[in-house]
């Protein structure tokens, strides 16, 4: 999985999932685009990826924003030349039911989670296509099985699913493969983000214990593991896919 001479743009690249790609690919020769909110962490996430391509592209911007997805891609054209890989990993969850949901939680989740994904990925499949890219979107386990409390996030993830076996089947005559990981449990601060303390973070991994068949939450590494490996030549043949990284918790039914 050699991906030297390879451009690789990731989203949510500051923390979790998203750095754990960038320190993956970087490993692997990839040219690295790194965006996010938030600059400093950005920069030390740079800082640990300075590999054989060199010092990562830092652009740092929120991809809520229109003007700001359209800086971000652009930015990393100017720099590189071009595009082979896009990682949509930026994400946010909230919880909340259809009794305690307010309009208000739905649009920023949606507007973070498939929005954006499908604003960045319109802007970047030209440059995709010349270079007979890929992409490959974050989803969750969330957007194969239904679970209780987090519906917002639930609907955003079944949508990035769905977008991401769209986008394959329009693609896939222009030479441009788009496929998906789908975690579970991941030990990063999605789910501190979102509001649980200490204390209910702690309880609730305990809990994957038996949630997931295998006994335990997953780490970031393990996720972009998978990432690499859909965004390399190693998957040359598979697109459309949604990939479960959930230590078998899509294939758990209650007893």
């Amino acid at each position: 999985m050699n991906l030297a001479g390879k451009v690789v743009l990731i989203t949510g690249a500051s923390s979790g999932i998203g750095a754990a790609a960038a320190l993956k690919f970087s490993q692997l020769g990839a040219s690295l685009a790194l965006s996010g909110r938030k600059v400093d962490n950005l920069n030390e996430v740079a800082k640990q990826c300075a590999g054989s391509a060199g010092a990562p592209f830092v652009v740092a911007g929120d991809i809520t924003k229109e003007a700001d997805t359209e800086r971000i891609l652009q930015a990393t054209i100017e720099k590189y030349g071009k595009l082979d890989v896009l990682v949509n990993n930026a994400g946010i969850i909230e919880t909340g039911t259809i009794e305690t949901t307010s309009l208000e939680q739905f649009d920023r989740v949606m507007n973070t989670n498939i929005r954006s994904v499908y604003h960045l990925t319109m802007l970047a499949v030209p440059h995709l296509i010349k270079s007979q890219g890929n992409v490959v979107n974050v989803s969750s386990v969330n957007g194969i099985r239904s679970f209780p409390g987090v519906l917002a996030y639930n609907i955003s993830k079944i949508s990035v699913d769905q977008f991401t076996r769209c986008v394959a089947l329009e693609l896939a005559a222009k030479g441009v493969r788009v496929n998906c990981v789908n975690p579970g449990v991941t030990v990063t601060n999605l789910h501190k983000r979102g509001g649980m303390d200490e204390q209910t973070y702690a309880k609730f991994l305990e809990h994957s214990r038996n949630t997931h068949a295998m006994g335990r939450p997953g780490q970031a590494s393990e996720v972009a593991d998978a990432i690499v490996f859909l965004a390399s030549d190693a998957s040359s043949f598979i697109t459309g896919a949604s990939l479960p990284v959930d230590g078998g918790r899509h294939a758990m039914c209650p007893r």
